[in-house]
């Protein structure tokens, strides 16, 4: 405990009634040992990444917690800044999942992947990765009331979880912020918009498991076909063909055809917000690289998103890997 600091109060605190429905977000970018945590007034932002070609941000917004605040020295700060290095420090996520399912988390199975045929019949958004999905007090059994606090810059987050009359207290240790920079996307300059049911999405990825593929290409195009995604492996090749039909794309701009190629472990990671999100937005810009941002129904109605950046392959890389595969056969 840093006990020479002068801020007498937390500098965060936060009450969340559900440990779980926290488990649930941060599980989502659960792919890198650390996270990088930044404290604001608008809630925590975590932030996940690897190699600079992937990135999983989950943000926590304050509307989560039943009671929130966050005291950073001296309140005075520029208007576009979200905190100074006090609020931003890393964790690691492994330890904290494992915190916050202290008491026990029954996950079976794809338990919220029920589904119609794949890429067929829409149901109700309520169908998957609803309040009748992974949120849901009766799926998550009994909830836990979880405390989170931050004293100062330098000190553990602690963590108090209650439930059932037993009380579990917690202090992780933090370490210094590393300077992490978002992975750019153009908004202004995109290449692609399509907005689909999420669970669509995770069946292709699943599907193109088949090949044991090390790539996927990604392509759209205002013709038909009008959204691809393929695989070459060791296993073959295959490719899942999406048709403009507003009931499988809720959204679909793309002002020209556009081909990319990342790489297929790195989008697979994303599966698990696939899995229980309900719809995801599918943006490229100009520049290939790739967000899709996820649409979560959490508890009361309200909705959290999670968001992955992902950098393509420069277009000799794809080439040369074709031309690899091709030697191989």
């Amino acid at each position: 405990m840093n006990t020479g600091s002068v801020h007498e109060e937390p500098l965060f605190t936060a009450v969340s009634v559900s440990a779980r429905q926290l488990f649930q977000l941060l599980k989502c970018i659960n792919f890198a040992q650390k996270a990088q945590v930044r404290i604001t007034e608008e809630g925590l932002r975590f932030t996940v990444e690897e190699s600079r070609v992937i990135q999983g941000i989950a943000f926590l917004e304050r509307a989560l917690f039943t009671s929130y605040t966050f005291a950073p020295p001296g309140r005075i700060q520029d208007e576009d800044d979200d905190g100074d290095d006090t609020s931003v420090f890393q964790i690691s996520l492994t330890a904290l999942l494992e915190t916050l399912s202290i008491f026990g988390f029954n996950e079976s199975k794809d338990r919220w992947a029920s589904r119609d045929s794949a890429y067929g019949g829409v149901t109700s958004s309520m169908g998957r990765g609803g309040l009748d999905a992974p949120f849901e007090n009766r799926t998550l059994g009994m909830t836990s009331v979880c405390r989170l606090s931050y004293a100062a810059k330098g000190d553990p987050l602690c963590i108090v979880l209650k439930e059932a009359g037993v009380t579990t207290t917690c202090e992780m240790v933090t370490y210094e912020a590393e300077d992490q920079d978002e992975i750019p996307l153009q908004r202004d300059d995109l290449a692609q918009k399509i907005i689909m049911r999420s669970s669509w999405l995770h069946d292709a990825i699943n599907e193109l498991a088949l090949t044991s593929p090390s790539r996927l290409t990604i392509a759209a195009s205002p013709l038909a076909p009008y959204f691809t995604l393929s695989s070459k492996g060791p296993l073959g090749s295959a490719t899942v063909e999406f048709s403009k039909d507003q009931q499988l794309l809720e959204t679909f701009h793309v002002p020209k055809r556009t081909v990319n190629t990342y790489k297929y472990s790195l989008v697979k990671a994303a599966s698990r917000a696939m899995a229980i999100a309900s719809k995801v937005s599918i943006r490229g810009d100009v520049q290939g690289v790739l967000s899709l941002q996820f649409m979560i129904e959490v508890e009361e109605g309200r909705v959290s998103f999670i968001d992955f950046r992902f950098v393509p392959f420069l277009p000799e890389e794809a080439e040369e890997d074709d031309d690899e595969d091709g030697d191989e056969v």
